[in-house]
């Protein structure tokens, strides 16, 4: 198998156009291809500039997890410190995490922060939607959020070999005039739910707002848990 590691956009392309498959940091794809076969050509994209940003409003897709830290917003810092071993967060990249993976568990991170996506095709660079990328499995090149006033991440523990642990995420952005809104997001089991509401008019108010949303539909035990999560974030003082 020929690895290319192109270091610009063009050449990225260029190496999608004459087949070579996308890896991300290859710690999901690399027991099937043991399995089934090698393609004969992959590519990462750790070389490349774009895919590589640690900002505080853009993150590449090619940055392994232990490199994220305190430049971005806490709710992506914690989602990112949760996925697996030391020696997993050392090799699993953004884009391998969210496209790649059944578990995602930076994606209510990324939504709670109403993330977009910067994707490349052979032909084209252009922004969408996590929902698009998602669906249409889309290569990720970035990610891109408006900076939150706060934000916050937590993951039940759960047994190994179990069902996946619960998630849930949540922050606090500005919409103007002096208003708020509150973007939540869960992971339970393999599906994800997200919603939001306004929350300047307090944190009571919020919650009962949120339990008439798509999150205000999960049973009880998992309702609890976000209720307590997100009265713990909207009664604390503004942080990232």
């Amino acid at each position: 198998m020929l690895l290319r590691l192109p270091e610009s956009v063009s050449e990225a392309q260029e190496c999608l156009a004459e087949g070579a498959v996308p890896i991300g940091g290859a710690t999901l794809v690399w027991a099937g291809w043991q399995r089934d076969g090698f393609p004969e050509q992959a590519m990462s994209l750790r070389n490349l500039p774009a895919a590589n940003v640690v900002e505080r409003d853009t993150l590449g897709s090619a940055v392994v997890l232990h490199r994220i830290d305190d430049r971005v917003p806490e709710v992506l810092r914690r989602a990112a410190g949760s996925v697996g071993t030391g020696a997993v967060r050392r090799t699993a990249t953004v884009g391998g995490n969210i496209v790649g993976s059944t578990l995602r568990c930076l994606l209510p991170a990324a939504l709670v922060l109403d993330a977009r996506a910067t994707v490349l095709e052979r032909d084209r660079v252009f922004e969408t939607d996590l929902a698009e990328l998602l669906a249409k499995h889309h290569l990720l090149l970035s990610l891109r959020w408006t900076d939150p006033v706060t934000s916050s991440y937590r993951k039940l523990d759960a047994d190994a070999g179990g069902p996946p642990p619960f998630v849930v995420a949540a922050a606090v952005h500005d919409v103007g005039d002096g208003d708020r809104r509150l973007r939540v997001a869960v992971r339970d089991g393999y599906e994800v739910l997200a919603d939001s509401t306004p929350c300047g008019a307090g944190t009571e108010q919020a919650v009962t707002t949120l339990r008439d949303t798509a999150v205000g539909t999960l049973h009880d035990t998992a309702w609890d848990v976000v209720r307590e999560h997100v009265t713990e974030l909207l009664d604390r003082p503004d942080s990232r």
